[in-house]
């Protein structure tokens, strides 16, 4: 196990208008693994007729859009808990458990590794091996684990490796886990992408272990990143009286309530989402795999990892001919366990992903 510290996040659309003299509005960015299709069309149509909902206090409970989480994603009623995006409820966490040390997937996000350095904790790093498609062997992971670590955190799809573990890998981790006390942190931000959700979720197993607490948003696949919203499903009472007691009422907003419910039932919406990126990414990864100078990886979710091979292109060469074009990708090299040989993108239109295919080929063919 490694130990890794320095964590850097891409750049933003402003800077990079500041730094290139591209207006931000001609940027198409695929960088931010947003849903393309923008937001659900249910929601864009009725949430105007809500807007007297600011003139009241939302429900402290949030019961509506609790019951309403309950009913998109299975998970019983009384082990949710609603907070100002995924981030509220990571931080909520880590100052709940108070870990002493912790081991994260690397490469990973790196928001995980700065709460529990806030917290006064030590994070290690299980790097995830490149000649294994960045898949975690899950009996080797098991073998890693001993009595001095307090908390695992697995980003479920993984970003930026796209790998995943499947609920019965799952089942073996958290089994461990509990051998030496651990508590087990899951977050789902790209859950709703995957072909095979239901055999990859751990929201069903939150009925049957209390070590375990899962983490999702709706910035990635509802596109409602400003929106703020974010749950997390646990079994363990104890935790959720905890979290709650440190949590400040009603910060989730009246409109952000009413807006969760709306998403989370707009089947066509979510529906139409997953065929959009099955397609796009059954057909990038396979364009790109016909090219012998970059290495693809298997993907899950809705961005995808690319190594390029080509010696005198290095990712910082290809982001700079890409944005140049109003298309920015992911420069890999600031993840932890990955060079300047790694390149992300997410799946945008049919149409952006030509565009993008089309200037990688520039470079690479």
């Amino acid at each position: 196990m490694l130990k890794h510290k320095d964590h850097f996040h891409g750049s933003d659309l402003e800077k990079i208008e500041d730094i290139y003299g591209i207006k931000k509005e001609d940027i198409t960015s695929f960088s931010a693994n947003v849903n393309p299709l923008g937001i659900s069309p249910l929601l864009r149509d009725t949430l105007s007729r809500h807007v007297d909902a600011i003139t009241s206090y939302p429900d402290r409970d949030y019961t509506k859009l609790r019951k309403s989480i309950c009913d998109y994603t299975g998970a019983q009623f009384e082990n949710i808990i609603v907070g100002n995006g995924s981030t509220e409820l990571i931080s909520l966490f880590i100052q709940s458990t108070h870990p002493k040390k912790a081991l994260i997937l690397g490469p990973t996000y790196s928001e995980y590794e700065r709460e529990i350095t806030l917290e006064g904790g030590h994070t290690l790093y299980y790097p995830l091996k490149e000649e294994n498609d960045f898949q975690m062997d899950v009996n080797d992971f098991c073998h890693q684990l001993n009595d001095s670590i307090d908390l695992l955190v697995l980003c479920n799809p993984n970003n930026p490796t796209a790998s995943a573990i499947t609920k019965k890998e799952m089942r073996k981790i958290l089994d461990t886990a509990l051998q030496y006390g651990m508590f087990v942190m899951v977050d789902e931000t790209y859950e709703e992408f995957a072909p095979d959700a239901a055999n990859m979720s751990s929201i069903p197993l939150t009925n049957n272990y209390t070590n375990l607490i899962v983490l999702r948003g709706i910035s990635k696949f509802f596109a409602a990143p400003g929106l703020r919203l974010g749950y997390a499903v646990t079994g363990n009472p104890d935790l959720l009286k905890h979290i709650n007691t440190k949590k400040n009422p009603w910060t989730i907003n009246s409109l952000a309530e009413i807006a969760g419910c709306i998403m989370f039932s707009d089947k066509e919406y979510i529906e139409k989402t997953k065929n959009l990126i099955t397609t796009e990414r059954e057909r990038m990864t396979n364009e790109l795999s016909k090219l012998d100078t970059v290495k693809v990886y298997p993907s899950c979710t809705n961005f995808i990892l690319v190594k390029i091979l080509k010696e005198e292109v290095t990712s910082e060469i290809m982001f700079d001919h890409c944005i140049k074009k109003g298309l920015m990708i992911r420069d890999c090299s600031t993840f932890p366990f990955l060079d300047n040989s790694y390149i992300r993108f997410c799946l945008m239109s049919p149409e952006k992903n030509t565009e993008l295919l089309e200037a990688m080929k520039e470079l690479l063919a």
